[in-house]
C-alpha cells in the first residue's frame, strides 16, 4: 500500500520517511519541470525490494536520469530543442534526487551532480519563458553560483522589477528549488535569484564553502548583486528560504535591513538544540524522520565529528536576532511536520519583531501538512506568491 492509514499524503515508501520525502521532492516539481509520474513510478518499482539501500537509490535514479538525458541529446541533434530542454529539466531532477543520499560523496556521485548542473544550464539556454540566467554572485573573495530567473516583461511594465533572493535549505539545491513554482513567480512580474549558499549545492561540493551561521554575510552579497542590476528595484528585493532556510532567511532579514520582505518556508528556532536531541536519539538506536542521512550534517559544516558539528551549531539560534526584524514577514509551517515541531514555529513567529507578519499553518485535511508542504507544494507556492505579490507590488 502506498501511504499510511492515518495520513492522506502520497507516501510511496510508507516504512521509510526519508525515501518517501525524497520521492515527493522529485515528484512535486511536476507542474514546473515536467516530471513524469510514470518515470518516477518506474524508479519506485525498481526500488521496492531495496528500501533503505541508498546505493540502490542512487543507481536507479541515475539510470533514469541517463535515459532521459540521452533522449534529450537525440532530440537536440534532430533540431527539437524544446523537447531536449524538457528532457534535460527532468533528468536534472532525477540525478539530484538520487545523489542527495550518498555519504560519503564518491567520484561518481560528484560526476553525476556535475552532469545535472550542466544539463540544467543546457535547458536554461533554450527555455525562453521564463528566462533563466546562470550567474555568479561575488562573495568573500570568491563567488556563489546562482540562477537568476527573470520576470516576464509583460508583467513588469516599464519600471525596475521586484525580486526575491531564494536560498536553499539543509540539503536542497538551486536546481531543485527552481522546480518549486519559480516560473509562476516570474509570470507575476517578480524575479528570483536562487543561490547555492555556503553549505549547499555547488558551493559545498565544488567550492569548499561549508555552512556558516552568519547568513547575513552572503545574503548581503546577494542583495547588492541584484541592487547593482538596472532591471531590479533595490527597494523591492526580498529574501526567502526553505527548511533550514527558516533560519537563513529570518536571520538575514533581521540583520540586513535593506530587504523589503522575508519568507520562511518552514520554521527554525534553535538548530543546535534540534541536533543535540537528534544525535542523542540516534545513538540510542531510534529511527528519526530526517530528510537526508545524519552524516550530511558533518559534511555541510566541514567537520569530522558529531561533537565538532554541535560546536558549530551553537551559533545557529534565532532568539535575540529575529526580534530585530522590521520588514514584512511570512512564516509557513505544516501542522504535522515530523522534522520541526509546530511549537517551535509558534515560538519563532511570536519573537519576530516585524509589525506586519503572517503565520500560515497547513492542516491535515487541506494538504501541505508535512515538512515544507512537500505533500502539496502547489498550495504553499500559491500562498507565498500571493503574499509576495501583495507586498512587493510588481508592475507598480
Amino acid at each position: 500500500m502506498i501511504g499510511r492509514k492515518d495520513d492522506p499524503a502520497f507516501l510511496y515508501f510508507p516504512s521509510n520517511y526519508r525515501w518517501s520525502m525524497g520521492l515527493l521532492i522529485c515528484l512535486s516539481a511536476a507542474p514546473w519541470t515536467g516530471i513524469e509520474i510514470d518515470e518516477v513510478n518506474r524508479v519506485g518499482r525498481a526500488l521496492e525490494n531495496h528500501v533503505g539501500d541508498d546505493a540502490a537509490w542512487f543507481e536507479e535514479w541515475t539510470r533514469m536520469g541517463d535515459r532521459i538525458a540521452a533522449h534529450g541529446r537525440d532530440e537536440e541533434r534532430k533540431g527539437h530543442r524544446l523537447t531536449a530542454a524538457s528532457c534535460f529539466m527532468r533528468a536534472t531532477r532525477y540525478y539530484q534526487t538520487g545523489e542527495r543520499f550518498i555519504h560519503p560523496r564518491s567520484q561518481r556521485s560528484m560526476a553525476v551532480y556535475a552532469t545535472s548542473v550542466k544539463i540544467f544550464k543546457d535547458a536554461a539556454a533554450i527555455i525562453r519563458h521564463p528566462r533563466i540566467e546562470p550567474v555568479e554572485v561575488p562573495y568573500d573573495g570568491t563567488s556563489l553560483p546562482a540562477l537568476l530567473v527573470h520576470p516576464e516583461p509583460d508583467a513588469v511594465g516599464s519600471k525596475p522589477a521586484p525580486c526575491m533572493v531564494f536560498f536553499d535549505g539543509f540539503d536542497v539545491t538551486k536546481e531543485l528549488q527552481y522546480g518549486y513554482g519559480i516560473p509562476d513567480l516570474a509570470a507575476r512580474g517578480i524575479g528570483c535569484l536562487i543561490v547555492d549558499g555556503p553549505g549547499n549545492g555547488e558551493s559545498v561540493r565544488f567550492r569548499n564553502l561549508p555552512l556558516i551561521a552568519e547568513t547575513e554575510r552572503y545574503a548581503t552579497a546577494a542583495y547588492e548583486y541584484l541592487a547593482g542590476r538596472r532591471e531590479f528595484d533595490p527597494r523591492r528585493i526580498g529574501v526567502m528560504a526553505l527548511s533550514l532556510g527558516g533560519y537563513y532567511a529570518p536571520r538575514a532579514a533581521a540583520l540586513e535591513p535593506r530587504f523589503a520582505c522575508c519568507v520562511a518556508w518552514g520554521a527554525q528556532w534553535d538548530y543546535h538544540a534540534i541536533w543535540a536531541k537528534r544525535l542523542d536519539e540516534l545513538s540510542s538506536g531510534k529511527v528519526l524522520s530526517l530528510s537526508v542521512p545524519p552524516e550530511h550534517l558533518q559534511w555541510v559544516l566541514g567537520v569530522s565529528s558529531p561533537a565538532a558539528a554541535l560546536k558549530k551549531l551553537e551559533a545557529f539560534r534565532l532568539d535575540g536576532i529575529v526580534q530585530k526584524m522590521t520588514c514584512p514577514f511570512l512564516l509557513l509551517h505544516g501542522a504535522g511536520d515530523e522534522q520541526i515541531p509546530l511549537s517551535l514555529a509558534e515560538k519563532c513567529f511570536a519573537a519576530v519583531g516585524s509589525k506586519r507578519k503572517t503565520f500560515k499553518v497547513f492542516e491535515r485535511e487541506e494538504g501541505g501538512f508535512h515538512h515544507c508542504q512537500v505533500d502539496n507544494v502547489t498550495i504553499a507556492v500559491h500562498y507565498m506568491w500571493d503574499w509576495i505579490d501583495d507586498v512587493l507590488k510588481p508592475g507598480a
